[in-house]
């Protein structure tokens, strides 16, 4: 039987349970366990792929095609676990499996309410997939209080009940305020939110307890004493310079010690050392490349987390660190395009839905190509890309991608088949992971060292084949192809120092310890030029 670890949270949002719970994992597998961790979250949409990116940030995608809470991008990023459609659950979808049940008549004319029905559904999409992990790590979304998070707080309430108690315990993460006018750190919030978790019945073993200051021995002790908690139990989750210290610091707090302990398992080694050696990169940088993301959400910061941290991790790779000039599309769309990207080293256009911005990040492209500045554009990135070069190369007079356009004379990005019927949005892009075999005398393959890929899409439409000919005549190197459908998957220039377009979302499956190699390598190319017109400069 799996062991069960529920992470709530209190005071306030953004506290970083869904790191947290994340790093916890880290060290529970570095321990030598299996660890899946899922996302409980609260609202009534099935899943976040309907919802707009101010509402809800990222929609991070699974490998098999699910469109889920960007935590599960954390969790990924920290564990070797790949997590699924199971990993997570929304009430959206808690309502709509008990909803169905009850029309197909499988409560066999019960009156069906909240508990036990609701809370019984929760469990059990909390136990799927638990055989085959050793430790199951749940976070909840939203704050203990609020309303909509009852029914997941109750049935992880009676998961104790249910089991021996030795198989679950509950880590809740607070908030311990610093007074600057008081110049003191105050425990009475994290009292409150206690008092408000213990009112519902779940007396938490462990308390995360972040803050910008460390909590001294005295602190920790009245904390413990209001809390009912034993003092080693309150760990400080001090303000760190990067998340991928967070285990580091987590664990010299001694969480995983106490975790393993109050849940019965034996204490075996940790080697943390490639952990310690990603900071010690972030910290200890050789030099500095500047990269410019031309987005619609730049000043968004949830919108696109995935990028952020895969262009990280790229720097990483080569102990650099990346300097992101978030850029909004729009303002390149008026003229003067080089007053935003000619000082840059690298240029990125990532994906994204509507045509606010189009335009802009097309003038992007063109600036990247005729200059001879690293390029990558990622899902709409490199249908703008084609787009471009449609336009500008192949002369195409009003090539343009139908999204945008209906009636363009040149739909150089066109609706596949199978989506040109649909009439229901959720759930129905092309989604997950995908096969792309790819050319040997490539950018690409020099970065994969392998024939054959997979990776992970979100979109409805694709490069229009019809033209494809046409293209490759006029010198666009399309080097990626899905083998299964004949799809173009990922365009280059040959004639241009690195310029890569590619239809999915290489940044869902980059990690600090695996660096994906398109970022790894279009960092690496991008640093190249900037030492070219150093040299130049210099010269």
């Amino acid at each position: 039987m799996a062991k069960f670890i529920f992470v709530t949270g209190g005071v306030l949002s953004s506290l970083g349970k869904g790191i947290t719970a994340a790093s916890l994992g880290t060290l529970l597998e570095n321990r030598g366990y299996r660890v899946i961790i899922k996302k409980f979250d609260p609202y009534l949409n099935v899943d976040p792929g309907t919802m707009s990116p101010f509402q809800h940030g990222e929609v991070y995608v699974t490998d098999d095609g699910a469109e889920t809470d960007l935590d599960l991008g954390h969790y990924e990023r920290f564990l070797t676990t790949r997590t699924s459609r199971e990993c997570n659950i929304t009430t959206g979808k808690i309502y709509y499996n008990v909803i169905s049940k009850e029309r197909r008549g499988d409560y066999l004319g019960a009156t069906v309410q909240v508990i036990p029905h609701v809370t019984d559904e929760i469990k059990e999409s909390i136990l799927k997939l638990s055989e085959d992990y050793d430790i199951v790590i749940t976070e909840i979304g939203g704050t203990v209080g609020d309303i909509e998070s009852l029914p997941f707080l109750e049935a992880i309430r009676q998961m104790k009940y249910d089991m021996d108690e030795k198989d679950v315990i509950y880590v809740h993460v607070t908030l311990v305020p610093y007074i600057k006018s008081a110049g003191e750190l105050k425990t009475k919030p994290t009292q409150h939110s206690v008092k408000e978790l213990r009112a519902i019945g779940i007396q938490p073993d462990v308390l995360v307890c972040r803050s910008e200051y460390p909590l001294d021995d005295s602190i920790r002790k009245k904390i413990a004493l209001f809390c009912n908690v034993s003092k080693n139990a309150v760990i400080n989750a001090i303000d760190a310079s990067t998340i991928y210290q967070v285990p580091l610091l987590l664990h010299k707090e001694g969480i995983d010690r106490i975790i393993l302990e109050k849940l019965n398992l034996e204490e075996s080694d940790i080697d943390l050392s490639k952990w310690e050696d990603v900071v010690y990169r972030l910290k200890n940088p050789d030099d500095t490349v500047t990269i410019g993301v031309v987005g619609k959400y730049v000043n968004l910061k949830d919108a696109y987390i995935s990028l952020n941290e895969a262009l990280i991790h790229g720097g990483i790779a080569n102990k650099l660190k990346v300097d992101i000039k978030w850029i909004d599309a729009e303002d390149l769309e008026e003229g003067n395009v080089g007053k935003y990207l000619e000082d840059l080293d690298g240029i990125l256009v990532p994906g994204g839905f509507g045509d606010r911005g189009i335009e802009g990040k097309i003038n992007a492209v063109n600036f990247a190509r005729n200059k001879d500045i690293p390029f990558f554009g990622i899902c709409l990135g490199m249908q703008c890309a084609v787009i471009e070069f449609a336009r500008n190369v192949m002369k195409l007079e009003g090539a343009h991608s139908v999204e945008f356009d209906e009636k363009t004379p040149h739909p150089v990005i066109d609706y596949m088949e199978e989506q040109k019927k649909i009439k229901q949005l959720g759930g129905t892009m092309r989604l997950g992971a995908y096969k792309c075999k790819l050319k040997e005398d490539s950018i690409a393959y020099d970065a994969y060292k392998m024939q054959e890929i997979s990776e992970r899409h979100r979109h409805r439409l694709e490069f229009n084949n019809k033209y494809k000919e046409a293209f490759i005549k006029a010198g666009l190197h399309i080097s990626g192809i899905n083998p299964d459908r004949d799809l173009v998957e990922i365009i280059e220039l040959k004639a241009h120092r690195w310029f890569l377009g590619c239809q999915f979302h290489p940044e869902f499956k980059s990690r600090p310890l695996e660096p994906h190699p398109l970022f790894r390598d279009f960092v690496k190319a991008a640093y190249k030029y900037k030492l070219e017109k150093k040299g130049d400069a210099e010269s």
